[in-house]
């Protein structure tokens, strides 16, 4: 059975992919979302807890669009990667999958608690 399709019928690889998707897709949304019912032109896009009353550090909107490039290239990166990695093992490639998952989880977290801010 070739690699391609061993790959793509594996049920636990198809639940990977499906929640980085997922995952990727939710980041886009919300981030667009919020920035259309933000409106205005400043957004708080840096919090540095160590600097006091200057904690805030105020952007424009390419840096809170940047989190969906983020999003999207993690996921695509994470995909060729595990495709990859999968004829040498499928622990390896799930690993991949998982820690992807780790990531595009942490970015909706951030933007997340950054476009609340706004």
């Amino acid at each position: 059975m070739p690699i391609t399709k061993k790959y793509f019928h594996d049920r636990t690889v198809l639940l990977l992919l499906g929640a980085n998707i997922f995952l990727t897709f939710l980041v886009i949304v919300s981030v667009i979302f919020r920035l259309q019912l933000g409106g205005g032109t400043g957004f708080i896009v840096q919090y540095r807890a160590n600097l006091g009353i200057d904690q805030y550090k105020a952007g424009g909107l390419a840096n809170l669009l940047s989190f969906i490039g983020f999003a999207v290239l993690i996921s695509v990166t994470n995909i060729i990667l595990s495709y990859r990695s999968y004829h040498i093992r499928r622990q390896l490639s799930l690993l991949v999958l998982t820690l992807g998952l780790l990531l595009l989880l942490l970015c909706v977290i951030v933007s997340n608690a950054l476009l609340a801010l706004h």
